[in-house]
């Protein structure tokens, strides 16, 4: 059959339109096998990840191979010798391309599809990065949860309701009139909030104004949500409608008619993401995460949807899983992140 030869992609990957890679460098690579080809991966280094945790750790991701340990293999030397040769001593991934983008391998829950901006692999994938010697750094959590289910949570109700007195927290939703403005609020609880996790990279303004444009006419806004105490923005939650449901009907093509349906189908859609929800340090542990979640699921109801997903959430990251927990949530998925000494 012959082994696989590997060779640079070198087609647009749309870099020079990421600001991504305004810190970032990222080269692609493909495998071939018998004139087909039969993987791919990226090596990526992230400068301003390097910046921010001191450390000499590069990346991989965008992989994709058949079921053979040899070109999975191939694919993984071809990253790991371009980042050794950029003074890397780990190789951690899959990253797609950063954290703040998909992140993680699916390892447990694949029987379900992928809710919007989630990752899916074959589940063979596992025994590919173990044969070649990845070793667990991280796990990330994703927890279903059902609208009836969370709102019979006399501790949720009961936490959201004494948080929401003591505080005088005020929820208000994204005006889309005035979304610059809305946006700024968002630099500036995102940065903040998360920057105490594991792997945190903060994004730039141009990072988060591209996001924000790809996600805009996929955004509900009323769930959408601010939260501020005194005039004071303390916390911020995004939760987005699974419009995989209908792009899985699309043949992956938007443009021009499959956009008229996205809205024209709208209506179909059962399933929403919260995407992030984060608290400003110095505001947390005060019940203000329990006031959100309340809100989103009897704002999402109002819209339709019942059932929802909570995703990703750090396996160590308390807060987060302990309201996941109070909202009787079911963790049904896991994806994991390796790391590899280079």
């Amino acid at each position: 059959m012959g082994s696989a030869s590997l060779i640079r992609q070198k087609e647009d990957s749309g870099q020079e339109k990421n600001p991504f890679f305004e810190h970032a460098d990222m080269e692609l690579f493909l495998a071939e096998k018998n004139g087909k080809t039969v993987g791919r991966i990226a090596a990526i280094s992230n400068q301003l990840h390097n910046k921010y945790h001191n450390d000499k750790v590069g990346f991989w991701g965008f992989f994709e191979s058949i079921n053979d340990q040899a070109v999975a293999n191939r694919l993984f030397d071809a990253a790991k010798e371009w980042l050794k040769a950029r003074g890397f001593d780990t190789m951690r991934g899959p990253a797609n391309p950063s954290s703040n983008d998909e992140w993680g391998m699916l390892i447990d829950g694949f029987e379900d599809t992928p809710r919007i901006l989630m990752t899916y692999n074959p589940r063979y994938y596992l025994e590919l990065c173990d044969n070649y010697g990845f070793q667990k750094a991280k796990d990330l959590y994703a927890y279903k949860l059902e609208h009836d289910k969370v709102v019979s949570s006399d501790k949720l109700r009961r936490v959201a309701e004494i948080a929401r007195k003591r505080s005088n927290i005020k929820i208000t939703q994204l005006n889309m009139k005035n979304f610059k403005a809305e946006l700024d609020k968002v630099k500036y609880v995102y940065n903040k909030a998360w920057a105490p996790n594991w792997g945190f990279i903060p994004m730039t303004e141009k990072e988060i104004d591209a996001m924000a444009k790809d996600l805009k006419p996929l955004v509900e806004p009323s769930l959408v949500l601010f939260g501020e105490i005194d005039n004071k923005l303390v916390g911020f939650a995004l939760v987005i409608l699974d419009y995989n449901q209908i792009f899985k009907d699309m043949n992956g093509k938007l443009l021009p008619f499959n956009f008229i349906k996205l809205f024209t189908q709208r209506k179909k859609i059962t399933w929403c993401r919260i995407i992030t929800l984060g608290i400003i340090p110095e505001f947390q542990k005060r019940g203000l995460d329990s006031v959100f979640y309340w809100e989103i699921v009897n704002r999402a109801a109002e819209l339709g949807i019942y059932l929802g997903e909570a995703s990703w959430i750090l396996e160590d990251n308390e807060m987060m899983n302990r309201g996941a927990n109070v909202m009787n949530g079911e963790l049904y998925k896991k994806y994991r992140i390796y790391d590899i000494p280079i």
